[in-house]
């Protein structure tokens, strides 16, 4: 059922349509009849809690699985792309290999126009027909981005961080995996695209270019499966949510969204409690009158019976999280002049950090460079180079690593967290183990699931519900945010604030630095580790105001050095240049009417009449002259650039 909340009613076209859909697994229904228009241009961001049906929707929007019933219409040619929380590849390609295999259609059409081109100067077939062809695979390369689009693909893998491009995949971890297949969707540039968690193993600086290219560069609609809250305010125009098996949409990014969902909500109570009210008075009426009743009563008690009946609003369940604390000192942790090092390379250099009770420190900085290592560090799992950890001696670490380990995936939810025990303590006490996991919303059935059978999301949660039962005063958490779903993150935001816990946060959820942290630890390459006060984006303005000042000092410090310096002549441009430069242009004019001439002779029908031996020629021509007015042009930039620092 789809509930569009302030929904602005201007025509839009349709690119996938979807109704009706259901879909079950046993006796779970994750899809009760969900509908989504999406259209061309479309920004949509789809939250829910974890194993709400979000990746399940996702799948049959790009065609991967099918519902059990309903259906989804494409518009005629339009090219769905989906990325996977799990990639899948075919071969064992490079990482080069595997972002140029989205390049598909522009292959496609650079191979067609090449084909007609080469057929054309042959004079090989229908001179008009290939004319046609050949214009018709010139505009899909075009609107596929242009000519040179091999550069994009190693382009992207170098903005997603993938740096050794001749690398197998298969030799790759599943982050740099995700990476790769990412780039190879993003260069691809379908009408459709549709990414499951495509913020999972990305660094902050990597996250925000990415938000800036799905804004500005990125063409076509996109269906945005995230808990990434940042992401999602930044990115989307209208939010989705799936919950209970119904999808309901609201305009607006991830805080419209739930200002939109507050006001729905105390809407249905309202209501509720009317109904509740209305029961209340009826059935105390019913109650008061004789067996024998007029029509009009009979009337009555019929309406009372039709409001008994009906449901009222489903209530969202909180997950609940609680840890036991332990009696911390006055310092849970110091850290001394630390140097660590990894083979050829030196990760932190000088690192001085002292954690008291209390201190919640994120930690951000980009992919490799030793954030998880420090953690090992401080878990006593990597010996440091020089310097010291000490612990403090009440301190009692719990660690959420990345490769969430702890849990056995043959082994069932309620197994793997009370270990076949009936009750389990919590705190000072003592409960049922099936009551503790419902807390994390895990039901009967569920709990007696295998671990394997769970999505990353109810993995990650198993986990904490696991962790927690263990008392400590220090939680370690690295990348805690890449499975977790929204109500679960704000339940360990809460649990953190109320109960004045300390931490050591590795992640890229700027939205959960800003709400818990308060400190950020920056790696700031160079083996430099840089503390500042307070959340995400209090770091980036004081680290954007120490840039400037560093900038500023660096200018007032060259401008001394120059005025000190004897007077040297200007490296301006020389005479010949000043005279080059300015005829500069009439001569780019000249080469471009060049180009023009040539592309008309080509397009021109009767070149082809008799063989068109002279059409291979005139290509050749057509390509010196493009290059000469590339060069041209770099030329014209140099000296214009050389003049301007001249001034």
């Amino acid at each position: 059922m789809a509930d569009a909340i302030g929904a602005r009613h201007a025509p839009r076209v349709s690119v996938l349509d979807a109704q009706q859909l259901t879909r079950t697994y046993g006796v779970r229904t994750v899809l009760g009849g969900v509908s989504l228009t999406i259209t061309a241009a479309d920004r949509v961001g789809l939250v829910g809690a974890n194993g709400s049906g979000k990746s399940t929707l996702g799948r049959i929007l790009a065609g991967v699985e099918e519902p059990d019933t309903g259906q989804v219409v494409r518009r005629r040619d339009v090219r769905v792309g989906y990325l996977p929380q799990e990639p899948i590849f075919e071969g064992d390609p490079t990482a080069r290999e595997a972002a140029l295999s989205g390049l598909t259609r522009w292959l496609e059409a650079k191979e067609t126009h090449d084909a007609a081109s080469a057929r054309l100067a042959a004079g090989d077939g229908d001179a008009d027909a290939l004319l046609e062809q050949q214009a018709e695979a010139a505009a899909q390369i075009e609107r596929l981005g242009g000519w040179d689009r091999t550069h994009a693909a190693e382009a992207m893998l170098e903005k997603l961080g993938v740096r050794e491009h001749g690398q197998r995949v298969s030799s790759m971890s599943g982050g740099e995996r995700r990476r790769v297949d990412l780039a190879r969707l993003l260069v691809s540039r379908p009408d459709v695209a549709i990414l499951d968690e495509p913020t999972n193993h990305l660094d902050v600086d990597t996250i925000e270019w990415l938000e800036g290219h799905l804004q500005n560069e990125q063409p076509g609609a996109l269906l945005l499966i995230t808990h990434d809250r940042f992401f999602l305010d930044r990115v989307v125009k209208r939010t989705a949510e799936l919950s209970g098996g119904e999808l309901r949409i609201y305009e607006g990014g991830y805080e419209a969204y739930l200002e939109a969902k507050a006001e729905r909500e105390a809407f249905e109570h309202r209501v509720e409690k009317n109904r509740q009210n209305f029961l209340r008075r009826e059935l105390d009426w019913l109650r008061r009158q004789a067996p024998a009743r007029t029509t009009k009563q009979k009337a009555r008690t019929d309406r009372a019976h039709d409001a008994l009946s009906k449901d009222g609003p489903r209530l969202s369940k909180d997950v609940a999280l609680h840890v036991e604390s332990v009696r911390t000192g006055k310092t849970v942790l110091e850290i001394e002049a630390l140097r660590l090092d990894v083979p050829g390379r030196t990760l932190v250099d000088d690192l001085t950090l002292t954690l008291s009770p209390g201190e919640r420190v994120g930690i951000v900085g980009p992919n490799g460079a030793g954030k998880t290592t420090l953690l090992r560090a401080v878990l006593g799992e990597h010996p440091p180079a020089s310097g010291k950890i000490t612990l403090g001696q009440n301190t009692r670490i719990t660690y959420f690593g990345q490769a969430r380990e702890g849990l056995d995936e043959d082994a069932t939810v309620l197994e793997n967290v009370a270990g076949g025990r009936q009750r389990v303590t919590v705190g000072d006490r003592d409960m049922d183990a099936r009551g503790y996991l419902e807390r994390f919303l895990f039901d009967y059935e569920q709990q007696k699931q295998p671990v394997r059978v769970l999505s990353g999301g109810e993995k990650a949660r198993c986990l904490l519900a696991k962790l927690l039962l263990t008392p400590a005063n220090l939680l370690i958490l690295d990348e805690p945010t890449n499975d977790l779903d929204v109500p679960t993150l704000a339940a360990l935001e809460e649990m953190l604030i109320e109960l004045n816990g300390t931490a050591l946060v590795v992640t890229h959820d700027r939205w959960f630095l800003d709400r818990v942290a308060t400190a950020t630890l920056a790696f700031e390459g160079d083996a430099k580790v840089v503390r500042y006060p307070g959340g995400y984006t209090t770091y980036k303005a004081l680290r954007g105001e120490r840039a400037e000042a560093e900038s500023a000092a660096l200018s007032a410090d060259k401008a001394e050095k120059k005025k000190r310096a004897p007077k040297a002549k200007k490296s301006g441009l020389t005479y010949g240049e000043r005279i080059e430069l300015e005829g500069l242009m009439d001569v780019i004019a000249e080469a471009e009417e060049k180009v023009g001439a040539l592309e008309t002779r080509l397009a021109d029908p009767k070149l082809y009449e008799g063989g068109g031996d002279e059409a291979a020629q005139l290509a050749r021509d057509l390509d010196a002259a493009r290059a000469e007015v590339e060069a041209k042009m770099a030329r014209w930039e140099l000296l214009e650039t050389k003049k301007a620092e001249s001034a």
